[in-house]
């Protein structure tokens, strides 16, 4: 593996940065679970640091994850659908994507949405008799997920039978949360009762990652060298040196502070599936308190001159792929702060998945914010709770009106905001972007 970065005349920011790193001890207080790296209170942190020793205790349970894809695929299983959403979902969409699928093993889809064309799909598409169905939530009250369950669990049981139905199923949730209670009484295959401590968005590693991508046949032991390779060069490095994943954490960080704060990330193709995951971490984990890092994924190359002085390009291939170097040579030529990661091969994702939840923990102690909580996701779950509770009661959803209809588009603005028609409202949306908030310098809406 290879790493390297060219940040330019920013380079003395992020020497700052470490220094200030080294000063206050902080890699040091982060493996000795300190959560004044962060906050003063430890509400939201002293039980989310659970990730810094999942190395070590999945290592423990792989011979029994092994144990249980080698039974399902005896069985005569073919394929797997996880139903999930966000954290639970994304690291085995990258296992799915990035490493296929091993001769006799099962062929994972993930189902995240709630959709139905996309639920349809999935359930006209899976022969109920060899598929298995894996229900992955932290919280085990997930509404989108146990609404999956259901719907399919209803099927299963028309199709084969309640006795043979919760034999098909199988959880991955946090103990004493209600998905496990209800794996007891559909009797299900199997329940793998996750570390409580893990967050979702840092879960890649744990058993919400693991369990499907043994499904497909990937070498968990060595996925996991790779990990804790990472791991032991974080917790024992030299006094005079840094680590990468420190260095990395410094450098998003200070570069966000300075403006930089657009995270770009230019893939390999075969990769590409990590750029979800990884968004959704440094979104989750730094989007708050009025800063934060905005990931960018997923977006198509443009001329150099089209970037505004918002960017860090994140540049990672893999060995031997050269598809995407000329451009990021030239964003280094234009003076933009590239950031190159090479993987020897598909395994080294275990490396990377550490690597930049250490990076974004970092990240959260230079912006002065708490990279473990998540409050507008919670507060979207509580508003859509209650959406729930007043339909059950009354029958209907309460709607907003439209500011304003333009033919069958409904358009719906804040009083500050004048949309007497579709383009209107597009075009004064806009305008409110500025330099460093999304518009890329005036020419192009690219963020």
């Amino acid at each position: 593996m290879q790493r390297g970065a060219d940040l330019g005349r920013y380079e003395p920011i992020v020497a700052a940065a470490l220094e200030e790193l080294k000063r206050a001890k902080v890699v040091e207080r982060i493996w000795a679970l300190d959560h004044t790296v962060w906050k003063p209170e430890s509400a939201g942190i002293a039980n989310r640091l659970g990730w810094l020793r999942v190395g070590t205790q999945m290592r423990e349970s792989v011979p029994q994850i092994e144990a249980f894809a080698q039974e399902v695929c005896a069985e005569g299983f073919t394929h797997a659908l996880l139903l999930g959403m966000g954290g639970s979902s994304l690291a085995p969409e990258v296992f799915r994507n990035a490493f296929g699928v091993s001769t006799g093993s099962l062929d994972l889809s993930v189902l995240d949405s709630t959709h139905p064309a996309a639920v349809l799909a999935q359930a006209n598409g899976l022969d109920p008799a060899r598929t298995l169905f894996i229900v992955s939530t932290k919280s085990g009250g997930t509404v989108e997920t146990l609404s999956l369950f259901k719907y399919f669990y209803n099927r299963i049981a028309d199709a084969l039978g309640t006795e043979r139905a919760g034999r098909r199923f199988v959880a991955i949730t946090d103990p004493g949360s209600g998905l496990a209670d209800a794996a007891v009484r559909h009797r299900f295959r199997k329940t793998f009762l996750n570390d409580p401590n893990i967050g979702g968005r840092y879960s890649a590693l744990s058993y919400y990652g693991l369990v499907p991508a043994a499904l497909t046949g990937i070498d968990l032991n060595r996925l996991l060298d790779r990990a804790s390779a990472c791991m032991n060069q974080c917790h024992t490095q030299d006094a005079g040196s840094t680590d990468f994943c420190t260095w990395l954490g410094a450098a998003i960080g200070a570069l966000a502070g300075k403006g930089r704060d657009k995270l770009t990330f230019i893939l390999s193709p075969p990769i590409s599936s990590f750029g979800a995951w990884v968004e959704q971490l440094i979104a989750e984990s730094t989007g708050k308190e009025g800063r934060g890092i905005l990931p960018v994924e997923g977006e198509a190359l443009l001329p150099v001159s089209y970037y505004a002085d918002d960017r860090v390009f994140v540049h990672l291939r893999l060995k031997g792929d050269g598809s995407v170097d000329g451009t990021a040579n030239e964003l280094r030529r234009a003076g933009h702060p590239v950031i190159q990661i090479e993987l020897d091969d598909v395994y080294d994702l275990g490396r990377e998945f550490f690597c930049w939840e250490f990076a974004t923990a970092i990240a959260g102690h230079l912006l002065q914010i708490n990279p473990f909580d998540q409050p507008n996701v919670e507060s979207a779950k509580a508003g859509a709770r209650a959406m729930m509770a007043a339909y059950q009661k009354q029958g209907t959803l309460q709607l907003p009106e439209p500011t304003a209809v333009d033919g069958t588009i409904s358009i719906y603005a804040p009083p500050s905001l004048p949309v007497p028609d579709a383009g209107s409202a597009l075009r004064n949306y806009l305008e409110l972007a500025d330099p460093g908030s999304g518009n890329a310098s005036g020419r192009s809406y690219v963020a």
